[in-house]
């Protein structure tokens, strides 16, 4: 297993400092004039949105192992949220990063204000999104004010077979919230073969609701790490 020490890259941030590629701190804060989401319904009305800004690396998936990192924020908006995120880019779109991952399949997983409160949310889509709700793991932040909480989410390859695993991380022991059983098969011939299929792996950050005269939501991550294995 090995550390990733490939660059960092931005996605829907043109205010983001490129973080150093070792660097496991980083702050977004989505725009507050404009909605910004990760998700996909058929509807109606059908909704096919990725314009959450992105934080991520570059990676084949077939060497994905675990990615994990801490998040907090002030959420106070409906949908409010940020996590990690797992892409797999639409390679007909190559030319545009936006399109690639609009038309792609993802997993996210982190913290989502929902009926007044935070919870960790989790969503995954191959054609369409589901998603998820559960309330371990939200503790408050060291250091924050009385609505600031934090969270530790990991995702990693399950190696029995090759299933993607969501925890939630607290005190040390991991709690699984969510088996997503297909994504990393993208990265697979038909013989179960490892094949390459470009991923990107990071942290976003989302304020699908915009209210006039609103705080920023500014969420803060820390310990990010990306592992690989070999093939």
């Amino acid at each position: 297993m090995a550390t990733s020490l490939s660059p960092f890259h931005l996605l829907n941030a043109p205010d983001i400092p490129l973080p150093a590629p070792t660097s496991t701190f980083f702050t977004i804060t989505p725009p507050l004039t404009s909605m910004t989401d990760i998700w996909r319904k058929p509807g109606p009305p059908e909704i096919n949105t990725f314009n959450a800004p992105v934080i991520y690396k570059i990676i084949n998936l077939a060497t994905f192992q675990r990615v994990r990192v801490t998040l907090n924020g002030a959420w106070d908006k409906l949908y409010d949220q940020g996590g990690l995120v797992l892409i797999v880019p639409d390679p007909k779109c190559s030319e545009n990063a936006s399109e690639a991952a609009r038309n792609g399949q993802w997993v996210k997983s982190g913290t989502e204000f929902v009926d007044d409160a935070p919870k960790v949310g989790t969503v995954a889509c191959d054609r369409w999104a589901d998603w998820s709700l559960v309330t371990e793991g939200i503790v408050p932040a060291s250091g924050g004010g009385t609505n600031v909480t934090q969270v530790t989410i990991e995702m990693e390859r399950r190696p029995v077979d090759d299933t993607l695993w969501v925890y939630v991380v607290q005190d040390g022991k991991r709690a699984g919230v969510r088996e997503v059983t297909w994504l990393l098969s993208l990265a697979k011939h038909e013989d179960g073969n490892p094949k390459e299929r470009e991923a990107w792996v990071g942290v976003y950050a989302a304020t699908p609701t915009v209210v006039e005269g609103a705080n920023p939501l500014d969420v803060k991550f820390e310990g990010f790490e990306l592992e690989l294995r070999d093939l």
